[in-house]
């Protein structure tokens, strides 16, 4: 936009008069502009959700995406006074009938299902919305793949969510996520292996350092001891030593060996029941990492 008096660029636009000046003349160039923002203010970001018309945001975590009317249990009326019991079977028989008619076919009875004990297993495991949400919608791709045929649905769940956890950085275990779900182990990996194939998912490598503050809590140790772990850890990596190990090991080993090295010693015994591994695992990676990196420590 350019001035038509002094042919300049520069313009400045006066959202409360509806105008838009030029800077070197002052010409108004624009009058009465509608103005398509809102036409309430808000000083902070709950003012502003509150106030905004927009609806919820999909939430993949219900079978129907929040988009659907839901007649409550309460058989109260818009004022909150009590409804009449002849009214009250009626209303039992249209909620009976609306809970049928939102379940149509197969695909969303199977949803129903899934998402429940996709709640159930990450209620559990302690896991946030943002990833139970990133489950479901992994969950859903599987269906619209045809993943679930032939499957236990708590397998492929327990899948999906084991594979969202190692996407985000979340140290949940395929021990853990099995325990919770009551679903054998291998049943769980080789449903993962099948849906990282079939989709294409890029699936990080598990880095020990996620499992050091879990180890280090549940030890009671202390931040120093923490440090010391995540450094031994990072020269450990440098090195390629935990290529081919598991992760659980490594991390286990590395607060070990902290514990020791900062005064606040652990038994291997201890350490091996909270990382869910065996002393022998615990002794071999020590030896390792002691070897490797030169440290002066006795057991």
């Amino acid at each position: 936009m350019r001035c038509p008096e002094c042919q300049s660029k520069s313009m400045f636009r006066d959202n409360e008069r509806g105008e838009v000046v030029c800077k070197s003349c002052g010409l108004v160039i624009e009058a009465d502009m509608i103005q398509e923002g809102p036409e309430w203010r808000a000083f902070d970001a709950e003012q502003r959700n509150s106030r905004a018309r927009t609806g919820a945001p999909l939430k993949y975590m219900s079978p129907n995406k929040g988009l659907v009317t839901e007649i409550d249990q309460y058989n109260r009326d818009i004022r909150g006074g009590k409804i009449a019991p002849s009214q009250q079977s009626q209303l039992y028989r249209m909620r009976k009938w609306h809970k049928r008619a939102s379940i149509s076919n197969s695909i969303e009875r199977n949803l129903a299902i899934a998402l429940t004990e996709l709640n159930r297993v990450a209620s559990h495991l302690g896991l946030p919305e943002n990833i139970r949400e990133s489950a479901a919608f992994l969950y859903r791709r599987c269906v619209e793949k045809g993943l679930i045929r032939g499957r236990q649905i708590e397998s492929v769940v327990s899948a999906v969510i084991y594979a969202v956890c190692r996407q985000y950085g979340i140290p949940r275990t395929l021990d853990e996520i099995a325990v919770v779900a009551e679903i054998p182990k291998k049943e769980i990996g080789r449903t993962y292996r099948l849906i990282t194939q079939a989709l294409g998912l890029k699936v990080p490598l598990t880095n020990p350092r996620f499992y050091i503050s879990r180890f280090v809590t549940s030890l009671k140790l202390s931040g120093e001891t923490q440090e010391k772990a995540v450094e031994l850890l990072d020269k450990a990596i440098e090195k390629g030593l935990i290529s081919g190990r598991g992760p659980m090991g490594v991390a286990a080993a590395a607060v070990y060996i902290a514990s020791v090295l900062t005064g606040e010693r652990r038994t291997q015994k201890e350490v091996a029941d909270v990382a869910g591994v065996t002393e022998v695992t615990i002794r071999n990676r020590y030896r390792e990492l002691k070897k490797s990196l030169e440290l002066n420590v006795t057991i």
